[in-house]
């Protein structure tokens, strides 16, 4: 699970149409340090929306500037996020998200009940904030950005039958095919851009085996019955 840009870890000068994706993981010191509310809320704030100083965040989250500035540091000691030095005068400093964003579930941290746990915990509170994002735009879009916005934008959910093989295939033509257009629009003229966030999820649903077992119990009643 990753947040933020979508650039592989090892991507370096590889054309965009032949990366291969590759995040590499948080290990459980960082995954630790991020494991805080405020710092997942700081590192949503700098993904959504680009660099900031610690007075926005504050403002924007209602702490102190005491306090972003402090967790600002302990993310960026584990390289999760990391100082804009192309913006202010010195006075206060600019953070941004670290290149390759941020990817969790690595092996290492699933094998034990404390990395799940975090990973869960991590897990959750991006969900939670994709959600809080989607719904003001569902609330809010049309008469923040007019029809236009909104027909160019895409809400979609698909339903397929595929191998574990195939749904790593899916994701990793979705990460080769974001990468290749970020690097194409770089080219393009600026134009009326505004930030979006895209929401990618794909996963096998849980309840898939309950469901089917419960429809043969249905059927073996159906045949036994008298």
């Amino acid at each position: 699970m990753s947040t933020d840009d979508a650039t592989p870890a090892n991507a370096g000068s590889t054309p965009a149409d032949e990366y291969e994706p590759h995040f590499e993981s948080l290990g459980m010191p960082a995954l630790r340090a991020l494991a805080h509310p405020l710092r997942v809320e700081i590192m949503n704030e700098l993904s959504d929306f680009g660099p900031a100083t610690a007075s926005m965040l504050a403002e924007r989250l209602g702490e102190s500037s005491g306090a972003t500035s402090y967790h600002l540091r302990q993310l960026a000691r584990h390289e999760i996020i990391q100082e804009d030095t192309e913006r202010g005068s010195g006075r206060e400093r600019w953070w941004k998200m670290a290149p390759g964003g941020v990817t969790i579930g690595g092996a290492e941290t699933l094998e034990t009940p404390a990395g799940r746990e975090v990973t869960e915990q991590i897990s959750l509170s991006w969900q939670q904030n994709n959600e809080r994002r989607l719904n003001a735009y569902l609330r809010r879009g049309l008469d923040t950005f007019g029809p236009e916005w909104v027909e160019a934008s895409a809400l979609s959910t698909s339903h397929l039958e595929v191998t574990r093989d195939q749904l790593a295939e899916l994701a990793t033509e979705y990460y080769k095919l974001l990468n290749r257009l970020k690097e194409k629009w770089k080219t393009e003229p600026t134009g009326d851009r505004k930030r979006i966030q895209a929401q990618f999820n794909a996963f096998p649903l849980v309840e898939q085996d309950q469901r089917a077992e419960a429809t043969k119990t249905v059927d073996r009643r159906a045949v036994d019955r008298p």
